[in-house]
């Protein structure tokens, strides 16, 4: 008797009996925000509009459910005559219901299964010198990721196998369990959330879809990378799902310790010799580069021991720029340890001349000296002596 005063669902909804699924599923979320309980507070007649069109819903949404009602009406939907397993297809029935919330919520859409999972990302390091760093190169790189078995093409089980619908969620992965008023909806813990059980697995992967597989590819490396410069090559890394696309490889450089230059952000430091003669005289000299040039350096008259010398635009080039450092060359004064009779005939004279003209740095540093020594005490004094 309660049957025979339900309205009929397609009635309900608003569509045709011949409507298709996308019509029914359009239908349903424009009457449910219309009639949502949140949009009409305290309206009783909204309340039971929105039940009765959720309720027509989840009959005409499911393929199952809505053949029975065609052919049987209300009766057909009675548990006691639906054959075990369909309850599992609410999932796809709850679906729209599911996005309503999150539309009016927030909440993530419950619309649809995890789909297939793309491939993870890598991360290897790669070694390289300052030179390359410097001039750039191309490197080539070997890295082991995972692909997908050729064997069975990443299903996991041998070609033509087909493996059984799970009993309990019916294929679908999901189960929905009541829990008071609530139906809340988990995976299949049978079929692990697959839809599907396995007897049989790969042979050659052991039915996990993917094998090691060594990979070797050239990387270009740009002009003035620096240590931790991260470079990114998509789709290099390693295989997803059948259907999913692969992950990313990002190249991480470290650049190596160099016997002669060292790095200064952008420009570049190095320690040269220089004698005696060529400090106290000027000079030039040619210093090599990092490309394998050479560049002059001019050494002025007078040049101190650790003097830093700079080169203007010697030094690293900007990564993606056209600017680049500087050269600083810091000279070292090297002190002859053996000398030979000549040279030492030559420094005796050198030093007899110092003495007769004293530069005004040695004259302020003698006069200051002969001031500070002259106001001690003379050995064998004592402070009682002019008492």
């Amino acid at each position: 008797m309660a049957m025979a005063s339900k309205r009929d669902y397609y009635e309900v909804l608003g569509v045709a009996r011949n409507a298709s699924e996308e019509e029914i599923k359009r239908a349903y979320r424009e009457l449910a925000k219309r009639y949502h309980p949140d949009r009409n507070p305290g309206d009783e007649e909204a309340a039971q509009k929105f039940k009765e069109i959720t309720e027509a819903y989840e009959v005409l949404c499911d393929p199952e459910k809505r053949a029975r009602y065609d052919r049987y009406g209300f009766a057909g939907l009675d548990e006691s005559l639906a054959p075990a397993g369909t309850y599992a297809s609410t999932s796809e029935a709850l679906d729209p219901f599911f996005d309503l919330l999150s539309d009016f919520f927030g909440f993530g859409s419950r619309r649809g299964r995890r789909g297939p999972r793309p491939g993870r990302d890598l991360e290897v390091v790669l070694d390289i010198d300052l030179r390359e760093a410097f001039t750039g190169t191309t490197r080539t790189l070997e890295f082991e990721r995972l692909e997908l078995c050729g064997e069975c093409g990443g299903a996991g089980i041998p070609r033509g196998y087909r493996p059984q619908t799970c009993p309990r969620c019916g294929g679908h992965g999901e189960i929905y369990l009541r829990q008071g008023l609530l139906t809340v909806r988990t995976q299949c813990g049978s079929c692990q959330g697959r839809g599907f059980r396995i007897t049989q697995v790969c042979p050659r992967c052991q039915g996990r879809g993917k094998v090691q597989a060594r990979r070797t590819i050239e990387v270009r490396i740009p002009p003035g990378v620096e240590t931790g410069h991260r470079l990114h090559l998509a789709g290099e890394g390693e295989a997803g799902d059948p259907g999913a696309p692969r992950g990313d490889l990002y190249c991480v450089l470290r650049v190596k310790e160099h016997p002669f230059f060292r790095r200064q952000g952008r420009d570049l430091f190095c320690q040269v010799p220089i004698s005696f003669t060529q400090a106290a005289l000027g000079a030039e000299m040619e210093i090599p580069t990092l490309d394998g040039k050479t560049v002059r350096l001019v050494i002025p008259r007078g040049t101190q021991s650790h003097e830093v010398l700079r080169i203007p635009n010697q030094g690293m080039p900007q990564l993606r720029g056209q600017e680049r450092g500087d050269l600083l060359v810091q000279v070292i004064v090297e002190v002859p340890r053996k000398l030979t009779r000549r040279q030492e005939e030559l420094l005796r004279e050198l030093a007899e001349l110092e003495q007769k003209n004293v530069s005004p740095q040695r004259r302020s540093f003698l006069e200051m000296l002969k001031s500070w020594l002259g106001g001690e005490s003379q050995p064998g004094q004592s402070p009682s002596a002019n008492s």
